[in-house]
């Protein structure tokens, strides 16, 4: 009798255990996956080029900006390095930006490539930096992430690779987008007032 109890309580905790173990497996080569096709030197990319003004440039082809694990720890910060090379999390509400309402331009902390401008931001209420779209969609990639055990959509840099954040469909028009960033991901770049000429 015992053993059959036994033999029933292990398949029930098995029932339990492998649809996470599967989540968790699925998380690991999904992200195992982008990384090698991201680490070859010499792979290139479309993306638009904006100047420091906000003002559209060219779309242009450049090469990925691949550096080692050792490197990316020398020119990041603590902060900025786990958020964008190992996916973590800014707390809520201990940035500047996600109140910051400025005009300017918002670049990739790692690489400096244009991701978001002023005109998109909005006031989430969520205590991360929140814009309704990016600057220009080819500078943004999205791919699907399954950690924390539910599916979400994972937005990066599409020059660097660097994690952003994620994107939601809870935000306001016309995209209904939100676009969730932290903080350690960007560098806001004022919008320089034109200088006034003083004629006497």
């Amino acid at each position: 009798m015992f053993p059959e109890i036994k033999e029933q309580l292990t398949r029930r905790r098995l029932l339990w255990i492998m649809p996470a173990a599967f989540a968790g497996v699925a998380a690991v080569w999904s992200r195992r996956g982008d990384k090698s096709e991201a680490s070859g030197t010499g792979q290139e990319v479309s993306i638009v080029q904006f100047d420091d003004a906000g003002k559209k440039l060219e779309t242009t082809r450049v090469k990925k900006v691949v550096y080692s694990d050792a490197e990316w720890r020398k020119l990041l910060s603590s902060e900025q390095y786990y958020v964008t090379r190992h996916a973590s999390t800014d707390t809520a509400f201990t940035g500047t930006y996600y109140q910051l309402h400025d005009p300017g331009l918002f670049r990739c902390i790692c690489c400096a490539n244009a991701l978001f401008s002023s005109e998109a931001k909005f006031d989430s209420g969520t205590g991360w930096p929140s814009f309704w779209a990016p600057i220009a969609e080819q500078n943004i990639r999205e791919r699907s992430d399954v950690s924390l055990m539910m599916q979400r959509v994972e937005a990066l840099c599409a020059r660097c690779d660097a994690h952003l954040g994620h994107v939601f469909d809870d935000g306001p028009p016309p995209t209904n987008l939100r676009y969730c960033i932290n903080e350690s991901s960007l560098r806001f770049i004022p919008h320089q007032q034109p200088a006034t000429s003083n004629r006497f």
